[in-house]
């Protein structure tokens, strides 16, 4: 299942580089999709294109309504 607001798309990799981005993902503590997209991140920003900062993953219930 897909966070709202983000696009799903298939991509396909080396398995070889596979098991890097999974070796570096472990090592701080993320996701291998995680990994990938801060790599995109770091990457574009080296280029010298401008992102919106991500917004943060929601935590914890969510509020109750009112009935």
């Amino acid at each position: 299942m897909s966070e709202a607001g983000k696009k799903a798309f298939a991509l396909r990799v080396d398995p070889a580089l596979y098991d890097a981005l999974q070796r570096c993902a472990s090592a701080e503590l993320r996701s291998v999709n995680a990994q990938i997209e801060l790599l995109l991140r770091e990457g574009l920003a080296k280029r010298g294109v401008r992102l919106a900062p991500p917004e943060p993953a929601k935590r914890g219930r969510p509020p109750k309504k009112d009935s």
